[in-house]
């Protein structure tokens, strides 16, 4: 068993869209499927995402299925261009765990041009955030028009940046044929719908 026997979801987005958050977020519930989850963290230089993906599933997921990959470029190198870092690390875990089910990959922060291998992900989802404008749907980039699942994340700041949802509601499906989905990770708001995608798109379930 390999890297390509494991059920793989890729997650990007640009940096401080909440990517970290959302999968603080959605992990909980495949744990509540009984499924062997793995998390695999890319940054630049440091593990701060992987130590804080750590600490927020101690006791849940072990420590050696939590790590974090330093990519030293280009946060989207790692992620499409050479993932080979990412596809070693994913066939450790194997190696620790010959039942796991699902291994969660979260980029580096990166712009809207960032998408993943499809050796290394299996299922796409994208985040932006309210906070960077109600303008980036219709900007497109590869991130927001080929993911295979759009989040618009951190809809609660909207009042306050002036963002119309609604504006954002249409220019993403008005550039892109797949699914949207709102979130507020404070509140849960559109959790149960991303979870959802993975279940019935990745997990077929």
């Amino acid at each position: 068993m390999n890297y390509r026997d494991v059920a793989k979801v890729g997650i990007g987005g640009p940096v401080g869209s909440g990517k970290t958050s959302l999968i603080k977020e959605i992990v909980p519930h495949l744990l509540e499927d009984e499924l062997d989850v793995g998390i695999i963290a890319n940054d630049i230089l440091t593990q701060e995402d992987a130590q804080a993906l750590k600490a927020a599933f101690a006791g849940d997921i072990p420590d050696e299925l939590v790590q974090g990959v330093e990519t030293g470029a280009c946060p989207h190198t790692g992620i499409r261009e050479d993932p080979s870092m990412n596809l070693e690390k994913i066939n450790e875990f194997v190696d620790i765990e010959p039942e796991l089910d699902l291994v969660v990959l979260e980029s580096g922060g990166d712009n809207l041009a960032a998408t993943f291998n499809p050796e290394l992900a299996d299922y796409f989802i994208y985040v932006i955030s309210v906070a960077e404008g109600d303008d980036i749907p219709r900007k497109r980039g590869p991130g927001v028009v080929e993911a295979d699942l759009l989040v618009i994340n951190k809809t609660e700041l909207a009042p306050y940046v002036d963002a119309d949802l609604e504006v954002m509601d249409r220019d993403a499906h008005e550039v892109r044929d797949g699914p949207v989905v709102f979130t507020d990770c404070k509140t849960g708001e559109g959790i149960d719908a991303v979870v959802e995608h993975i279940r019935e798109q990745v997990l077929f379930a």
